[in-house]
């Protein structure tokens, strides 16, 4: 019995060895997304060629063909189908050790259980912790996709300052990407030098990739820029009501996620208070009846 709990908790380190180096070891770098953004499908010569350039959502030609990932969510977080795939599979596996042990333990305890209780408990923790983290992915993207936004929101007021300055579509916007850091103005510098290696429109680029991490924000944007770039219109004020309009609906989401969460606290305020009164009603209450 000692040699199985030796083993397993053997097993158990070297798992948990492997996990944190290869979390330290560089990954290698999709080389294929990245040549597909340099040189897409031209879609000019043949139109048809436009929706075989999408991302599709259901993968194919692959062990995991018959999954349906979300392409944008996996995509605004700069992660592979592969990828996200084996991160289900590796937390499941995680499931698994779990109720293993417990049952490895528990036997060492001295304490029988029948067959399908360890059985079912496994099977339970495999499920629940392959889809913790699959909700998990989805909730990055859905703070990635806040966090985009964001950032469009303060890309569409330098951009309008730098054509009020005087320079033109594209060149205020590639002034203003250059200008901050952080990694949605990485996305938008690497669509502007992408357009602008394929000798393409940047806004249709950027259109591109609002489709491909499903930031509708941006498709208005790219549309603002478009009538400044081909009918020469004056988009200052357009842009900042953009942004206006973007700081709004930011402000308006804080304010519905601050009341959700105070109204989350009155369960345990009346929880507290109930149980306050029965700390104190509670002697009172015991010497009446002792007195009768």
């Amino acid at each position: 019995m000692w040699l199985a709990l030796a083993v397993a908790g053997g097993a158990t380190a070297g798992l948990g060895l492997y996990l944190l180096v290869t979390a330290f070891v560089p990954a290698t770098p999709a080389l294929g997304p990245a040549l597909r953004r340099l040189h897409p499908t031209l879609a000019v010569d043949h139109p048809a060629a436009e929706h075989r350039a999408a991302p599709p959502v259901r993968v194919t030609g692959d062990w995991y063909a018959r999954l349906s990932l979300p392409a944008t969510d996996l995509a605004i977080l700069d992660r592979t189908p592969q990828g996200h795939v084996l991160s289900v599979t590796l937390s499941a596996l995680m499931g698994l050790a779990l109720p293993v042990l417990a049952t490895v333990f528990a036997l060492v305890a001295g304490v029988t259980l029948p067959v399908s209780v360890p059985l079912v408990a496994t099977l339970l923790f495999a499920l629940g912790a392959g889809a913790l983290a699959h909700y998990d992915m989805r909730a990055r993207a859905r703070q990635a996709r806040k966090e985009f936004v964001r950032a469009l929101c303060t890309y569409a007021t330098l951009t309008a300052h730098q054509v009020r300055s005087g320079h033109g579509a594209v060149e205020a916007m590639e002034r203003s990407a250059s200008i901050c850091d952080g990694w949605p103005y990485t996305r938008l510098r690497t669509s502007l030098l992408t357009a602008q290696l394929q000798m393409r429109p940047p806004w249709d680029e950027l259109k591109a990739l609002a489709d491909r991490i499903g930031v509708v924000e941006l498709t208005g944007f790219a549309d603002i820029m478009r009538s400044a770039g081909n009918d020469g219109a004056q988009v200052y004020q357009t842009l900042r009501a953009q942004a206006a309009s973007l700081r709004d609906q930011i402000r308006v989401a804080a304010l519905e996620a601050a009341k959700t969460r105070t109204s989350k606290l009155d369960i345990p305020s009346t929880m507290m208070i109930l149980i306050l009164l029965v700390l104190v009603g509670y002697p009172l209450m015991t010497s009446l009846f002792s007195q009768n």
